[in-house]
């Protein structure tokens, strides 16, 4: 028994981060035609802006998922036995994060200038906003039905 009991902690561990990241790929999919729906792209605009999109994406998620969250996790751990010196370096890290990504905003919208028109730059922005609350409203009806 004792053999068996780690393999099938592996096990439930290993369909845990599966379904994850089945729920991750749902989530881009449903993202893609939320975006897609909103801003009626052409043909010769899709494909100049998904791959601008997607990279954009995945730079400004590295600063989000990796620098920001391990900045907050730091706090979260040492907030009560923090000096005001090490609070202000995490402050600081924290304000060079969030630099980033209003640049990488910045550029983003540079680059999609020469591929959509204004009007669609500022339909990505609300299409995005609305997906959020969209998002954050069924993982709020969600946690209320679990408990």
């Amino acid at each position: 028994m004792k053999k068996i009991l780690p393999f099938i902690l592996l096990l439930f561990m290993s369909l845990n981060i599966t379904a994850q990241h089945k729920n991750g790929e749902r989530i881009k999919a449903l993202k893609v035609s939320v975006i897609t729906e909103k801003l009626d792209l052409s043909e010769k605009e899709a494909q100049q802006f998904w791959p601008i999109y997607n990279a954009h994406e995945k730079e400004t998620s590295a600063i989000r998922f990796k620098e920001v969250k391990a900045i907050r996790q730091e706090i979260r751990e040492n907030i009560d036995t923090m000096t005001d010196e090490k609070a202000n370096e995490l402050l600081i890290r924290l304000s060079e994060a969030e630099n980033k990504m209003h640049e990488l905003r910045m550029e983003f919208a540079n680059n999609l200038s020469g591929i959509l028109s204004p009007k669609k730059i500022i339909l990505l922005k609300i299409a995005e906003d609305d997906f959020k609350k969209k998002m954050f409203e069924e993982f709020k009806k969600r946690k209320r039905e679990r408990d």
